[in-house]
């Protein structure tokens, strides 16, 4: 833009220089090109993302511009400050309660406030991360890490994470930065450590599984027991039912033979006695003994025949 400029005034200088008046031409010339200057000096442009914070012969202004182009005095100068989300990760080697080395990769988002950029900028400056973030990222970090174990620390991830995000938070606060949102990204231990914990991990699952064994075998006693139980009960159930059913037909034959002596019992009468004798008899008559010294024996069958 400034060679395009120079190019027109060089061409209206030859043909100024060409004519009578080229002293006017020149001064006129001069006169457009400082007001130019001035003009393009006072352009200030700040990038989508970024506040900007005018400041005045190092004197920082109390207010900011936003995105955009603005008209700024020439003898101000704007310093973009990215109020952007941005992300860093720190690595960090940091000890247990119990003296157990721990190296953690730490993972943090943060955000400037907009409206307090030119705080920021005065009180600490462009580098902020180097001299405010970082610092008490190692600071937080460190601090929540020393009031677990190392065994703790495998289990309770989660609960380290919040506890520092919240220390973080709170320190950062008073620097006009916001903590978007943190994350441990990695967590190591010594070689030593990590074979203790494995070996007791192995321990403890050789522990349950024979529990679980000893368990099983006992559920599976006790269910044969209240299998051979049930056996048991159903066989003598089983043999009641047989007696029962046995002293039933027992009692009901009693019975029904009861019934039936009754009612021949009073069905008989002397003429179906004598008739029943009668059609039973098979001819014969019976012999008659008698006498006290000696014994008579007399035959009716031949006393009927006449011998």
């Amino acid at each position: 833009m400034f060679a395009l400029i120079l190019a027109v005034i060089n061409l209206i200088v030859g043909v100024a220089l060409a004519r009578r008046f080229r002293r006017f031409y020149i001064v006129l010339i001069t006169i457009v090109v400082v007001v130019a200057l001035l003009g393009f000096s006072t352009v200030r442009t700040v990038p989508v993302g970024h506040t900007g914070v005018v400041t005045t012969y190092g004197r920082v202004e109390n207010y900011t511009l936003g995105s955009g182009m603005h008209l700024v005095a020439p003898w101000r100068y704007v310093v973009c400050m990215d109020n952007r989300v941005q992300k860093r990760t720190l690595d960090l080697s940091c000890f247990s309660s119990d003296i157990q080395e721990v190296n953690l990769s730490y993972t943090v988002n943060y955000q400037i406030s907009k409206a307090n950029a030119m705080t920021l900028y005065s009180t600490v400056g462009t580098e902020y991360y180097d001299v405010v973030i970082a610092p008490n990222i190692a600071e937080s970090v460190k601090v929540a890490t020393a009031r677990y174990t190392a065994e703790a620390l495998v289990g309770m991830r989660d609960s380290l994470a919040q506890e520092i995000e919240a220390v973080l938070s709170e320190k950062l606060s008073d620097y006009n930065i916001e903590v978007v949102g943190t994350s441990i990204e990695n967590m190591d231990f010594t070689d030593v450590f990590t074979n203790a914990v494995e070996a007791k991990q192995v321990a403890q699952q050789n522990k349950l599984r024979a529990q679980t064994e000893a368990e099983q075998k006992v559920i599976e006693s006790k269910a044969e027991a209240e299998q051979r139980k049930i056996d048991a009960d159903a066989a003598a159930y089983e043999t009641q039912v047989a007696a029962d059913a046995a002293a039933y037909r027992t009692r009901a034959n009693a019975e029904a033979q009861a019934e039936a002596n009754r009612k021949i019992a009073e069905s008989l009468t002397d003429d179906l006695i004598n008739y029943t004798y009668a059609g039973n008899w098979d001819g014969s008559l019976p012999q008659i003994v008698s006498g006290n010294g000696g014994s008579v024996i007399v035959n009716a069958s031949d006393m009927l025949r006449g011998e």
